[in-house]
């Protein structure tokens, strides 16, 4: 065990020598990106909304489900697609202003991600539809010709000197 311990200090020295590693590890994590937990007074709550610069009657926390959330703000889902192109943004590659608090699943509706202000041409019953028609449809075809043979013409094969023997397997 004192082995362990020693060789952990090593390590730590190690990476303080370092420092490309020491950088590395040291800021991989911060600990304001965790949310804090769920305000459950007015001041807590004015406090979360200045944390997350937004004005306090703009502020409203996800609900307290256990979804580990926190008091992090309930933004509106609004995708990337669905933003103006035009508008001059600090990010433009994220659509996305400095200092902006993000939605807490930005990861899913970024430009190159899902879009969930998409408006469907056409119901959705009808996309159903569209798809069990075609799929019964092939299975339909499928099974009718199933047992229809279908191959290519075929002639006998032409030899020269029709009738006479060209190749024989027997031993003379």
């Amino acid at each position: 065990m004192n082995n362990l311990a020693k060789s952990a200090n090593v390590s730590k020295s190690w990476l303080k020598t370092n420092p490309i590693l020491f950088a590395a590890i040291r800021n991989h994590w911060n600990k304001d990106y965790k949310p804090a937990a769920y305000p459950r007074t007015e001041n807590e709550r004015i406090a979360a909304a200045e944390k997350y610069q937004l004005q306090p009657e703009e502020y409203q926390p996800y609900p307290d489900d256990g979804s580990g959330r926190g008091d992090y703000p309930n933004l509106p889902a609004i995708s990337g697609d669905s933003k103006d192109p035009f508008y001059p943004w600090d990010h433009p590659e994220l659509k996305r202003n400095f200092n902006e608090p993000m939605h807490a699943d930005f990861g899913l509706i970024r430009e190159d991600r899902y879009d969930v202000n998409a408006k469907l041409k056409r119901p959705l019953w009808f996309y159903w539809a569209q798809h069990l028609g075609t799929m019964i449809g092939l299975y339909c075809i499928y099974s009718l010709f199933e047992n229809v043979k279908m191959f290519h013409a075929l002639v006998p094969k032409q030899f020269p000197n029709q009738g006479k023997t060209h190749y024989t397997f027997e031993r003379e």
